[in-house]
């Protein structure tokens, strides 16, 4: 029998099932709460518990201390009920958000190509098509691993039930080698979304600045070709970062779209180049921004995705260019390994 979860301030309700997690459950009828890491150790979505009581799951003490749990918190990620609970979350109004209710989606993969020698892309024709905005994210179930795996979707919204994910390998990780391994042709996968909200915000009507690094043009590649297929007028500069010019792709067709679109820039970066013959930018994204910005931001909407590193190098870099929170975006990577590391930890600001 299913419990009722209240969410307040929003006086949402929605049906939680035996040992589904709040989360869970809020997302799957289409009700955004905060969220992150997905596995109790981040503390974004910690809520208060104003009436009822949950079993706290395998929350880290990190995360939720013990105090927090005795006045009253839990992690929704993490947290189960079995009785009707109303909650208070801190929840922003987000105006360029829609809701779309999370679902289970199977598929089969109908192409796979190696984007560079270390990103995969991957077609699935789905079985019934995925609604999302340009730049979420699905979980991707892997064969024989107990969780999935979170990857940015490459492909704009209007694709149909066809998705694109480009999969770069992590060399000491386990399931992004097993993916480039073993998926073939005809495989059948299962996949999980949307999530996420990293997506252009279009009320805004500002410049945007994009800054992708390695498979994190996934998101900028969906957010620009859906901009661009819409009418966006806005000027748009995307700073793809990369060690060489082998680990590059799809840097013909943004070429293309550059002559197609007055309003959009694209500016590759090799970090790592050692071929005299490359003509474009080198060192970091970051530093070539600040370069060609004049080190001034203001004024722009910046939306960055790929290595922490690389997002803070370039956080950093735009509020001192007077680019403040309100106006930066961001869509972390992190591996199963960052998980247990600080990494995830602590953010500094609360939305990127």
């Amino acid at each position: 029998m299913a419990c009722k979860l209240e969410i307040e301030p929003t006086g949402d309700i929605v049906d939680v099932q035996e040992n589904q997690t709040l989360l869970d459950a809020a997302l799957r009828q289409g009700v955004y709460l905060p969220h992150a890491c997905n596995h109790g150790l981040c503390g974004t979505c910690k809520v208060e518990i104003l009436e009822g009581e949950v079993d706290y799951g395998a929350a880290s003490s990190f995360a939720l201390m013990d105090a927090e749990r005795e006045d009253g918190y839990c992690l929704a990620c993490t947290a189960t009920v079995e009785e009707d609970v109303v909650i208070e979350a801190d929840i922003d109004v987000d105006v360029d958000a829609r809701s779309i209710p999370v679902k289970d989606v199977w598929g089969t993969v109908i192409k796979r190509e190696m984007l560079t020698p270390r990103i995969l892309g991957l077609w699935l024709e789905l079985d019934e098509e995925l609604d999302f905005q340009a730049g979420q994210y699905i979980n991707y179930h892997v064969p024989g691993f107990e969780e999935p795996r979170a990857f940015s979707l490459a492909n704009e919204p209007s694709s149909g039930k066809v998705i694109e994910l480009n999969i770069g390998i992590i060399p000491d990780g386990e399931a992004t080698p097993w993916i480039h391994q073993n998926v073939k042709v005809g495989d059948r996968r299962k996949i999980t979304g949307p999530f996420g909200r990293f997506f252009v915000k279009k009320s805004a009507n500002k410049p945007m600045i994009f800054f992708a690094g390695g498979s994190g043009l996934s998101s900028p590649k969906s957010m620009i070709l859906d901009e661009l297929e819409n009418g966006c007028t806005q000027d748009i500069t995307l700073f793809h970062g990369a060690r060489n010019e082998e680990e590059l792709y799809y840097a013909d067709m943004f070429r293309d779209l550059e002559k197609k679109h007055k309003n959009f820039r694209y500016i590759p970066v090799l970090s790592d180049n050692k071929d005299s013959s490359w003509k474009g930018e080198v060192g970091f994204t970051n530093d070539v921004a600040k370069k060609m910005y004049e080190g001034k931001f203001d004024g722009n909407k910046a939306y960055l995705c790929g290595p922490p590193m690389m997002s803070d190098a370039c956080i950093k870099v735009l509020m001192q260019g007077r680019l403040f929170e309100k106006d930066i975006h961001t869509e972390k990577f992190f591996s199963k390994a960052d998980l247990h590391s600080d990494a995830i930890r602590s953010p500094l600001f609360k939305s990127i």
